[in-house]
Protein backbone atom coordinates (compact mmCIF):
# COMPACT_ATOMS: atom_id res chain seq x y z
CA UNK A 1 0.00 0.00 0.00
CA UNK A 2 1.58 2.99 -1.27
CA UNK A 3 2.10 5.52 2.25
CA UNK A 4 -0.35 8.53 2.20
CA UNK A 5 1.67 11.87 1.87
CA UNK A 6 0.79 15.32 3.21
CA UNK A 7 1.15 18.39 1.82
CA UNK A 8 3.76 20.66 3.22
CA UNK A 9 3.01 23.71 5.11
CA UNK A 10 4.32 26.72 4.02
CA UNK A 11 4.66 29.47 6.41
CA UNK A 12 5.67 32.96 5.06
CA UNK A 13 7.37 35.52 7.49
CA UNK A 14 7.35 39.36 6.63
CA UNK A 15 9.60 41.46 7.87
CA UNK A 16 8.56 44.97 7.51
CA UNK A 17 12.46 46.04 8.30
CA UNK A 18 14.22 48.48 5.92
CA UNK A 19 17.65 47.74 6.33
CA UNK A 20 19.86 44.54 6.60
CA UNK A 21 21.01 43.80 9.34
CA UNK A 22 17.65 43.78 11.69
CA UNK A 23 16.09 42.86 14.73
CA UNK A 24 12.71 42.26 12.70
CA UNK A 25 14.38 40.06 10.44
CA UNK A 26 15.84 38.12 13.23
CA UNK A 27 13.07 37.98 15.02
CA UNK A 28 10.68 36.79 12.30
CA UNK A 29 13.25 34.20 10.86
CA UNK A 30 13.67 32.84 14.87
CA UNK A 31 9.80 32.39 14.93
CA UNK A 32 9.64 30.87 11.51
CA UNK A 33 12.24 28.07 12.51
CA UNK A 34 10.53 27.45 15.55
CA UNK A 35 7.08 26.86 13.67
CA UNK A 36 9.21 24.46 10.92
CA UNK A 37 11.41 22.38 14.05
CA UNK A 38 7.40 22.25 15.91
CA UNK A 39 4.91 20.72 12.98
CA UNK A 40 8.02 19.84 10.12
CA UNK A 41 6.63 22.97 7.66
CA UNK A 42 9.04 24.91 5.16
CA UNK A 43 9.54 28.60 5.62
CA UNK A 44 10.46 31.39 3.40
CA UNK A 45 10.88 35.00 4.78
CA UNK A 46 10.20 38.35 2.63
CA UNK A 47 12.08 41.53 4.01
CA UNK A 48 10.16 44.61 3.05
CA UNK A 49 13.33 46.68 1.79
CA UNK A 50 13.10 43.80 -1.09
CA UNK A 51 10.37 45.33 -2.62
CA UNK A 52 12.08 48.61 -2.88
CA UNK A 53 11.81 51.44 -4.60
CA UNK A 54 9.43 49.41 -6.69
CA UNK A 55 6.56 48.19 -4.07
CA UNK A 56 5.26 52.30 -3.20
CA UNK A 57 4.95 52.86 -6.75
CA UNK A 58 1.49 50.57 -6.72
CA UNK A 59 -1.78 52.16 -5.90
CA UNK A 60 -4.23 49.37 -7.27
CA UNK A 61 -3.45 45.50 -6.95
CA UNK A 62 -4.71 44.93 -10.41
CA UNK A 63 -1.51 47.10 -11.96
CA UNK A 64 0.95 45.37 -9.32
CA UNK A 65 3.92 43.71 -11.41
CA UNK A 66 7.91 42.33 -11.12
CA UNK A 67 8.94 41.80 -7.72
CA UNK A 68 5.98 43.49 -5.88
CA UNK A 69 3.73 40.87 -7.52
CA UNK A 70 5.94 37.81 -6.32
CA UNK A 71 6.12 39.24 -3.25
CA UNK A 72 1.90 39.05 -2.89
CA UNK A 73 1.34 35.88 -4.23
CA UNK A 74 4.11 34.26 -1.59
CA UNK A 75 1.90 36.21 0.78
CA UNK A 76 -1.24 35.35 -0.89
CA UNK A 77 -0.62 31.58 -0.88
CA UNK A 78 0.88 30.90 2.34
CA UNK A 79 -0.81 28.50 4.93
CA UNK A 80 0.17 30.29 7.87
CA UNK A 81 2.04 33.76 8.43
CA UNK A 82 4.06 35.09 10.58
CA UNK A 83 4.38 38.99 10.78
CA UNK A 84 7.05 41.73 12.07
CA UNK A 85 7.49 45.32 12.05
CA UNK A 86 9.62 47.61 13.76
CA UNK A 87 7.77 50.46 15.75
CA UNK A 88 7.68 53.88 14.33
CA UNK A 89 5.71 56.38 16.42
CA UNK A 90 4.08 54.12 17.83
CA UNK A 91 2.70 52.55 14.74
CA UNK A 92 3.81 50.15 12.08
CA UNK A 93 5.29 51.92 8.92
CA UNK A 94 3.25 53.55 6.02
CA UNK A 95 5.41 50.93 3.69
CA UNK A 96 4.37 47.65 5.80
CA UNK A 97 0.36 49.12 5.51
CA UNK A 98 0.96 49.76 2.02
CA UNK A 99 2.26 45.91 1.29
CA UNK A 100 -0.96 44.95 3.18
CA UNK A 101 -2.73 47.28 1.14
CA UNK A 102 -2.37 45.68 -1.69
CA UNK A 103 -3.44 42.20 -0.68
CA UNK A 104 -6.49 40.58 -1.99
CA UNK A 105 -8.01 40.56 1.04
CA UNK A 106 -10.14 37.18 0.89
CA UNK A 107 -6.66 35.34 0.41
CA UNK A 108 -5.82 36.01 4.22
CA UNK A 109 -9.37 34.40 5.33
CA UNK A 110 -8.60 31.78 8.23
CA UNK A 111 -4.96 31.76 7.92
CA UNK A 112 -3.23 32.45 11.20
CA UNK A 113 -0.81 34.58 11.62
CA UNK A 114 1.61 34.96 14.25
CA UNK A 115 2.07 38.76 14.96
CA UNK A 116 5.42 39.81 16.20
CA UNK A 117 7.15 43.63 16.41
CA UNK A 118 10.18 44.94 17.48
CA UNK A 119 11.09 48.79 18.88
CA UNK A 120 13.73 49.85 21.38
CA UNK A 121 12.15 49.39 24.56
CA UNK A 122 8.70 48.18 26.69
CA UNK A 123 6.64 51.15 25.88
CA UNK A 124 5.53 50.13 22.32
CA UNK A 125 4.69 46.97 23.12
CA UNK A 126 0.82 47.48 22.67
CA UNK A 127 1.45 47.78 18.76
CA UNK A 128 0.20 44.07 19.00
CA UNK A 129 -2.84 44.73 20.10
CA UNK A 130 -3.59 48.01 18.67
CA UNK A 131 -2.54 48.29 15.52
CA UNK A 132 -1.29 44.51 13.98
CA UNK A 133 -4.45 42.58 15.72
CA UNK A 134 -7.06 45.21 13.92
CA UNK A 135 -4.90 44.94 10.62
CA UNK A 136 -5.46 41.21 10.39
CA UNK A 137 -8.93 41.28 11.97
CA UNK A 138 -9.82 43.32 8.42
CA UNK A 139 -8.46 39.98 6.65
CA UNK A 140 -10.75 37.80 8.69
CA UNK A 141 -7.20 36.32 9.29
CA UNK A 142 -7.00 34.10 12.58
CA UNK A 143 -4.32 35.83 14.46
CA UNK A 144 -3.02 33.69 17.63
CA UNK A 145 -3.57 34.56 21.07
CA UNK A 146 0.22 35.12 22.20
CA UNK A 147 1.91 38.61 20.31
CA UNK A 148 5.65 38.45 20.05
CA UNK A 149 7.38 41.93 20.96
CA UNK A 150 10.75 42.45 21.18
CA UNK A 151 12.45 45.47 23.05
CA UNK A 152 16.37 46.42 22.30
CA UNK A 153 17.25 44.73 25.40
CA UNK A 154 15.68 41.40 24.58
CA UNK A 155 18.46 40.65 21.76
CA UNK A 156 22.19 39.50 22.52
CA UNK A 157 24.87 39.88 19.58
CA UNK A 158 21.46 40.54 17.26
CA UNK A 159 19.39 37.34 18.19
CA UNK A 160 16.65 37.03 20.11
CA UNK A 161 18.16 35.96 23.81
CA UNK A 162 15.68 37.18 26.83
CA UNK A 163 14.09 34.40 28.67
CA UNK A 164 10.65 36.55 28.64
CA UNK A 165 11.38 36.62 24.73
CA UNK A 166 12.24 32.83 24.20
CA UNK A 167 8.87 32.09 26.13
CA UNK A 168 6.79 34.46 24.40
CA UNK A 169 7.97 32.79 21.36
CA UNK A 170 7.31 29.06 22.38
CA UNK A 171 3.62 30.18 23.61
CA UNK A 172 2.91 31.78 19.90
CA UNK A 173 4.31 28.41 18.30
CA UNK A 174 2.14 26.33 21.00
CA UNK A 175 -0.90 28.43 20.07
CA UNK A 176 -0.92 27.63 16.04
CA UNK A 177 -1.42 23.90 16.81
CA UNK A 178 -5.17 23.98 16.11
CA UNK A 179 -4.24 24.80 12.83
CA UNK A 180 -0.43 22.91 12.50
CA UNK A 181 -1.31 20.20 15.04
CA UNK A 182 -2.43 17.56 12.50
CA UNK A 183 1.40 18.18 11.25
CA UNK A 184 3.08 17.56 14.52
CA UNK A 185 0.90 14.74 15.28
CA UNK A 186 2.25 13.17 11.27
CA UNK A 187 5.42 13.16 11.88
CA UNK A 188 5.53 11.62 15.72
CA UNK A 189 7.18 8.21 15.48
CA UNK A 190 4.33 5.90 15.68
CA UNK A 191 4.27 3.11 18.90
CA UNK A 192 5.17 -0.38 17.96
Amino acid sequence: MASEQKRVVKVVGVAGNFHRPSRTRTLVETVVERIGAAYGTTGSIIDLVDGLPELGTFVFRQNVAGRTKELLETIEGCDALVVGTPVYKGSYTGLFKHLFDLVTPDRLAGVPVVLTATGGNDRHALIIEHELRPLFAFFAASTVATGVYAAEADFTDGKPASERLQRSIEAAVRDLAPWLGGYLQARAPRAG
